[in-house]
């Protein structure tokens, strides 16, 4: 399949710029496994990687000139969008390449030498559904410029950087999972990643192997983090970590949770946010630790316990995702929650490979009976990170 999304994108490349590109690469979106909010929080998740990818075909330029096209973007069909690279500014651009053009911004700022680059991108990755699209298109181009230009940059590294492109180019107050996970997981296994210190661990995550499957369930709600409530909640985490003395919340201990919310008084949108992290947290190292011991069954619960804590705490479900949740647990799933930023995208959901197809069926039956949008539902098989493919 790689080989023939490869041939297919270069072929594309050939038609729009005339000549071979230098090279395709492909970045992955991800899913969450556990751990929401915590990375802008110093904490911990634990996404892995999806089939779906973003794909670039690219090939090296010298003269300072950055020329995009996307496959999957409309209006584009037809045009490539050309830049130039001095012109390159944070938050001047509100379109789909912002996020490419930020990730050659953000290689130069740092010093890097890039002279330029010709595009063409196709992602498989649905956008706005919580699987990191983004991500995947920055990694992809990351990866793509650090090779051709040979700057000898680190997954880790490639997604510090695309992390500041979205930060700071994009304008999108987002942490560093989606770039970390898309740049760094590995095929049948999940990634624990310490956002502090960027330290990992790949967890292997074979579900097949032990007769259950996960699957992504898209509301097809869409959403954008550069939007306020995104925004708003990591302000509200960061007041939470200054009231309580800390810098990040990542520092507050389990333990000592009842004892931080006491502190708190009477901030009580503060306390809650502060009650999902530092539970969060907790919730990704008891999932680590059954994942390695075996019992991989046992994550489910912990998993419930997760969306409720999004949906009461932090406040950022929707009826969409939770009539996802609620309907595959009275349907026999094993677990079930949001994931990725929330106000809609999609949740995830653990069952016995047996229980699949009626637990599908069911949630199908009640997005039609409460005239939701049909949902998108696939399965999600832990797959490659970013790799050259040609």
């Amino acid at each position: 399949m790689s080989e023939a999304v490869a041939d297919t994108v270069a072929e594309r490349f050939r038609g729009l710029y005339g000549a071979d590109p230098d090279g395709v690469w492909a970045a992955p979106g991800r899913v969450n496994l556990i751990g929401e909010h915590t990375d802008y929080n110093d904490g911990f998740v634990m996404p892995f990687a999806l089939p779906h990818t973003a794909v670039a075909a690219v090939a090296r330029r010298e003269d300072g000139v950055l020329r995009l096209h996307s496959a999957d973007i409309e209006g584009t069909a037809g045009g490539v969008c050309e830049l130039v690279l001095d012109d390159l500014a944070p938050e001047s651009d509100k379109n789909w390449t912002a996020y490419p053009a930020g990730v050659v911004w953000a290689l130069r700022e740092a010093g890097h030498t890039v002279t330029g680059a010709d595009i063409h991108l196709s992602s498989t990755v649905p956008a706005g559904a919580g699987l990191s699209s983004s991500a995947a298109l920055e990694v992809v181009v990351a990866l793509a410029l650090n090779d051709l230009f040979a700057l000898g940059l680190r997954g880790w590294q490639l997604a510090r950087l695309c992390q500041r492109a979205e930060n700071v180019y994009v304008g999108a107050p987002v942490g560093i999972m989606d770039q970390t996970a898309s740049a760094c997981c590995e095929a049948g296994h999940a990634l624990f990643l310490d956002t502090r210190d960027l330290s990992q661990k790949q967890i292997p995550f074979d579900l097949a192997a032990e007769g259950m499957r996960l699957l992504v369930v898209d509301t097809q709600v869409k959403h954008s983090h550069s939007e306020g409530e995104y925004g708003k909640r990591r302000a509200g985490c960061e007041k939470g970590a200054a009231l309580l003395g800390v810098d990040a919340l990542r520092d507050v201990p389990y333990a000592g949770l009842d004892a931080a919310l006491a502190r708190l008084g009477d901030e009580e949108e503060v306390r809650r946010l502060v009650r999902h992290i530092v539970t969060e947290n907790q919730r990704v190292e008891r999932v680590v630790s059954l994942l390695e011991s075996g019992d991989t069954r046992a994550i489910g619960p912990v998993l419930v316990e997760g969306h409720a804590s999004l949906r009461d705490d932090f406040r950022i479900s929707c009826p969409e995702l939770d009539l996802v949740v609620d309907t595959a647990l009275s349907s026999g799933a094993l677990g079930a929650r949001m994931t990725g930023g929330g106000f809609g995208g999609s949740a995830i959901v653990l069952a016995e490979e047996a229980d699949v197809e009626p637990v599908t069926k069911a949630i199908q039956e009640a997005f039609a009976a409460a005239d939701f949008i049909a949902p998108r539902v696939f399965e999600a098989v832990p797959s490659a990170g970013a790799r050259r493919l040609r």
